[in-house]
Formats: structure tokens, sequence, C-alpha cells
């Protein structure tokens, strides 16, 4: 395990631009699917996150600090963002992958800030994946099933 240390402005800068670049990824994939938080929301959220650790870091040395509330502050304020892309309406709830998306745009904010970059790319794949190969299932998935239950009916 690598020691944490402060970070550079080069450092934070990096981390930042590399979180955004994360954030874009999965950003497009929603933009593409016309969702309500897309491009700009997934790079801001992952944006944001980075920006919280690198300032983390700032206080590192400082006795009785524990980085890992910001983290665990980044994911609630996260899950209030995300809960605001939740809509129910009569038999059905959509935004749900949405809001799992920002979640994960913010863990790839936290993995950029963070300087692990390898598990970042290998997150941002996997959710890029996710997104748009299981995505494309679940939606044929979903239309067979509406298209059985309405001949049942």
């Amino acid at each position: 395990m690598k020691r944490m240390e402060a970070v550079t402005t080069f450092e934070f800068v990096l981390n930042t631009i590399i979180a955004m670049i994360a954030g874009i990824c999965v950003g497009i994939e929603r933009q593409m699917k016309n969702k309500n938080a897309g491009l700009k929301t997934n790079a801001l959220v992952a944006v944001g996150a980075a920006i919280f650790i690198g300032i983390s870091f700032q206080y590192i040395d400082l006795p009785n600090v524990d980085l890992t509330r910001i983290a665990g502050q980044i994911i609630v304020g996260v899950g209030f963002l995300g809960a605001g892309v939740i809509v129910k309406r009569k038999r059905e709830i959509s935004g749900l992958a949405t809001a799992a998306a920002i979640w994960c745009s913010a863990a790839l904010g936290c993995l950029a800030a963070l300087g692990m970059y390898i598990e970042l790319a290998a997150s941002t794949l996997i959710i890029v994946f996710i997104n748009l190969v299981l995505g494309y299932y679940n939606k044929k998935i979903y239309n067979n099933n509406h298209k059985n239950q309405s001949q049942i009916t």
C-alpha cells in the first residue's frame, strides 16, 4: 500500500483533469441515450469528487485526520444527487441506471484523485461496458417482456 501524502498543485490539477476525462467517458453514453444526467453531469460529479479528495490530502499530516470520512461524505452527497434523477410514474420507475452512473462517476473521481490510474482505467471501461452492452440487453429483455405481457392481457 502506498503512503498517502499531500499532493502538489500539478498533481491536483492533473488528477482533476483525469477525473473529468473518466466522467466524460461515462457521460457520453448517458448523453447519447438522452438521459437527464449526461455528459456534463457525470464529468462534474467526477471532478467534484476528485477535488474533495484532493482537498483532504492537504490535511493528511494533521493529527486526528481521517481521509476516509471525505470519501464517505462524497458517497452520501452523490446519493442525494442521484436520487434527484429517479422518477416514479404509475407502475414504472426510471432513472435508476442514470443515478448509478452518477454514483460510479464519483467513484472514478475518487480513484483519479488517489492516483490509482490503472484501477481508474479498468473501472471506467467496466462502467462503459455495463452501460453500453448490458444496457442493450436490458432494453431487449424489457421490450420482450412487455410484448409478452400485452399478448397475455
